[in-house]
């Protein structure tokens, strides 16, 4: 892709933020068409589909937002001089084509496009078809800002294909695709990284745990609990799997005021069979699977460890390896948890709902990349490009 100008490319984004602004009832009425097909059964996809005003500010937030970040093309990472005489510069360089497959949430096809064009890439769209008619809308807002300006649509792709023409398009492009990000459930993953020909970042499911350590501040404790489970079941970075030492003081009482506080806001729960002894009324776990389960819902498990070391394996070996949480005074044993558990993003006393771009100071977001290349965390701005070396020479050789 050609190197575009910053202020060219920052003059589109101000452009999209009015366009979005000024044609907000438009795009509510194309969000409503959605939210009538849909069928409400699964309240989390739900959820996500809903455009509102509150929306339309916060997609309209997004883009100025990147548009007042650095431009991260070009930017110089290391410089050095060979003792033969080469300059060797290394610098920031875009991807080139992006393909992002998402499902449900339109606010996706703001942040992935805003994110792809700031950082001079090209991006595909592969939507879902709930969100259909919102997603056309706002690709022709943008389409709107870009040509306003002189520019090709095709920086911004909205593809119209089913499952299996999006199977083949991943056997086969028609063009050249450098990365792909599937942001989406585990079976949306598995089918993408079966049939791609190139890079695929990965944003994992969530799967979210969090332990409360026998140090814990046990009125903390119940705070992030509530928080990370209810504040909103959609997204990612809910909680799902609570590990409670056995050592804590009053292990017995807690865990039934526990039991207590995540009944009274609507969050059923499962036990296993150490937590049954005491809290003999709840759902006990029938298949070990379930440890692994991204829930999306109002619901949680309660398990049982008796050390740290058996919380850290627990959830090593069954998290989506997003995030994870200590709820500890011990600052020691807090440490020993985070250096230890293998996620994306690690916590001490707080909720795992944080763990997302805005609200780390990433900005928007393309994706929670649970990968370990080429970035583990929020994709931001400065995570959707690679690096290319420019070397400086006067007709040196290898000898």
């Amino acid at each position: 892709m050609k190197l575009l100008d910053t202020t060219l490319k920052n003059k589109v984004l101000k452009d999209m933020e009015r366009i979005l602004d000024e044609n907000r009832e438009e795009l509510l009425q194309a969000n409503q068409k959605d939210l009538d097909a849909f069928n409400r059964d699964d309240q989390a996809l739900y959820d996500r589909l809903v455009v509102d005003q509150k929306k339309v500010d916060q997609m309209i937030q997004a883009v100025k937002e990147v548009r007042l970040q650095e431009d991260p093309v070009n930017q110089e990472i290391s410089t050095r001089a060979l003792d033969n005489g080469l300059k060797i510069i290394n610098r920031t360089a875009p991807f080139g084509t992006i393909m992002i497959i998402y499902e449900s949430r339109p606010d996706v096809t703001i942040e992935a496009a805003v994110l792809a064009f700031k950082a001079n890439n090209k991006i595909l769209l592969k939507g879902g078809k709930e969100a259909y008619h919102s997603n056309k809308a706002l690709v022709k807002f943008w389409h709107r800002a870009l040509t306003q300006n002189g520019l090709s649509e095709d920086y911004i792709q909205f593809l119209e294909m089913d499952r299996s023409q999006t199977q083949e398009f991943l056997r086969n492009p028609d063009q050249d695709l450098d990365l792909i990000v599937p942001r989406g459930g585990e079976r949306l993953i598995a089918f993408v990284k079966e049939h791609a020909k190139c890079a695929v970042l990965i944003s994992g499911r969530g799967n979210n745990f969090l332990y409360v350590h026998k140090d814990a501040d046990w009125d903390k404790s119940l705070k992030v609990i509530l928080n990370a489970k209810t504040h909103k079941i959609s997204a990612c970075n809910a909680l799902d799997k609570i590990l409670v030492d056995t050592r804590i003081d009053g292990y017995k009482e807690k865990l039934e005021e526990l039991k207590k506080v995540l009944e009274t806001n609507n969050v059923s729960i499962i036990v296993d069979k150490t937590v049954k002894q005491i809290l003999t009324e709840a759902d006990t776990i029938t298949d070990e699977s379930i440890w692994q389960e991204e829930f999306l819902a109002m619901k949680c498990i309660i398990g049982a460890v008796d050390t740290i070391d058996d919380a850290i394996h627990m959830i090593n070996k069954n998290s989506g390896g997003h995030s994870a949480s200590i709820m500890t005074e011990n600052n020691s044993a807090a440490q020993i948890f985070m250096e230890n558990v293998d996620c994306a993003a690690v916590y001490q006393n707080a909720s795992t709902r944080f763990t997302d771009g805005g609200q780390m100071g990433v900005g928007a977001e393309l994706a929670i990349s649970t990968d370990k290349l080429h970035h583990r965390g929020p994709l931001g701005l400065k995570q959707l490009v690679t690096n290319k070396y420019y070397v400086f020479g006067d007709g040196q050789i290898r000898v």
